[in-house]
């Protein structure tokens, strides 16, 4: 239990400091955008081509064609989001919140209600319009920006109660991710699926032989993700699939790790402390003596734990900021202010607000009730409600499925994009704010020691 709090402690930790960064690439996006003299800059960024060639082989093409910087940002680095995602989902279901079935049911019941709802209303809202396919749009909650939200207020939150917002949040981006596979996969050339399913078998393999190293599932996944991108299933799924490979279980148990260091660190004692004290060349038997510590930490520490702390800062400070830059820029000369209140904005800002609030919220309460779970320690009816608020934050996924739903071409689908990205932007903000509001005033008014 200590390792799942400390672990849970980490990633939120990670999290919510990267959820300060994107809103900063976020207002940056939308200023820039609206700047006259950095208009037409912007939207050129994105149309640039990109190439990882050797010969006449471009790793960065769909289907014979370069990437553009848009393509490569939302093809390439969001399946590196993507591998994140699906490290942090096989660890919580390994030792995490999800290990245990009473622990992990509060926030999956939560997480159904809460993407179940907001789609039931846009259904509702869209039915017979050019922008019914929008709903998945609403059903995400980003776990950096929601976490961060629960960051400004300090230890007056119970660790409870950020670890069900994670749990949830986690629950809620393996929905998004099936949504992705089942919906958004067309044209699929079985072939190049075959292949792929083959090279996966083979990074299965090597997870189940406890395979160590990372070149092995980043070399072989990298060509997978091609045969996804060229195949007609969306890329980011085969970012998930190649993280479900990599093994949890590392080479050396702790006390064997321990053992192997004191024991080397034991031949140290027979040098003369003189020697030790000056900064000179290593003898031999010195550096022998220190690689072999060096290797013991590397074969102590699993792939999926090592991988994952290492993307944390890539995929917090780097990818999703500079997705969130390229997608979030909203250009406010074309919009209408009626565009709130009729369209698809509105019906993704109700189902964001009010939608998940309802289905979160409801469905928590409905399991507590019916005493399936308990309630999050340290917690009670009126915090479960903002932090149910909260989940309405949906921005990441939200963005990136709003792209895959109306593919900007047409005026009419490019404006359709806009004015979705508008909704998200509202609907994210006032759960932000009201989330946060109701936290302020439920909260104990002192911060835990």
């Amino acid at each position: 239990m200590a390792t799942v709090f400390y672990t849970a402690r980490k990633t939120i930790k990670n999290l919510t400091n990267g959820g300060n960064v994107l809103i900063v690439a976020t207002a940056l996006a939308l200023l820039v955008v609206n700047l006259p003299f950095l208009h037409n800059f912007y939207n050129s960024l994105w149309t640039h081509e990109m190439a990882l060639q050797i010969g006449n082989f471009n790793l960065f093409s769909h289907h014979g064609e370069p990437m553009s910087v848009m393509a490569f940002i939302n093809d390439a680095l969001m399946a590196v989001f993507f591998f994140s995602v699906g490290l942090e989902i096989k660890r919580e279901i390994l030792v995490g919140e999800l290990s245990s079935f009473r622990q992990a049911l509060l926030p999956i019941v939560a997480a159904v209600g809460g993407m179940g709802i907001p789609v039931l209303l846009f259904v509702l809202m869209a039915h017979d319009t050019p922008y019914s396919g929008g709903a998945a749009i609403p059903m995400a909650t980003d776990i950096a920006f929601s976490l961060g939200i629960l960051s400004m207020l300090g230890n007056r939150v119970p660790i409870s109660l950020k670890i069900f917002l994670t749990t949830l949040a986690v629950v809620d981006d393996i929905g998004g991710i099936l949504v992705i596979a089942i919906f958004y996969s067309t044209h699929i050339n079985y072939v190049l699926l075959i292949i792929a399913a083959v090279l996966l078998g083979v990074l299965a393999l090597g997870g189940r032989f406890s395979i160590q190293s990372k070149m092995f599932y980043l070399g072989i996944g990298a060509f997978i993700w091609f045969l996804f991108l060229n195949a007609g299933i969306h890329p980011t799924i085969a970012g998930v699939l190649i993280a479900f490979c990599v093994p949890a279980k590392p080479v050396y148990a702790p006390k064997k790790y321990i053992k192997t260091i004191r024991k080397n660190i034991g031949y140290f004692a027979d040098v003369d402390d003189e020697k030790l004290d000056s900064r000179t060349i290593l003898t031999k038997d010195q550096l022998n003596w220190l690689k072999e510590i060096e290797s013991a930490s590397d074969k102590v520490i699993s792939p999926l734990q090592d991988m994952e702390d290492s993307l944390h800062p890539i995929v917090n400070y780097l990818i999703v900021p500079l997705f969130a830059f390229a997608n979030a820029g909203i250009y406010f000369g074309d919009l209408q202010f009626s565009a709130l209140f009729e369209g698809v904005a509105p019906a993704i800002i109700i189902g964001l607000v009010a939608g998940k609030f309802i289905g979160i919220f409801l469905f928590t309460w409905l399991c507590i009730k019916f005493k399936w779970a308990p309630m999050p320690e340290g917690t009670n009816w009126k915090q479960l409600a903002a932090v149910s608020m909260l989940g309405g934050i949906g921005f990441t996924v939200s963005l990136f499925i709003a792209n895959l739903t109306f593919t900007a071409g047409d005026p009419y689908t490019s404006q359709l994009l806009n004015n979705s990205k508008l909704g998200i932007l509202v609907g994210s903000f006032l759960a932000g704010f009201l989330g946060w509001l109701f936290l302020h005033l439920t909260l104990p008014k002192t911060e835990k020691a």
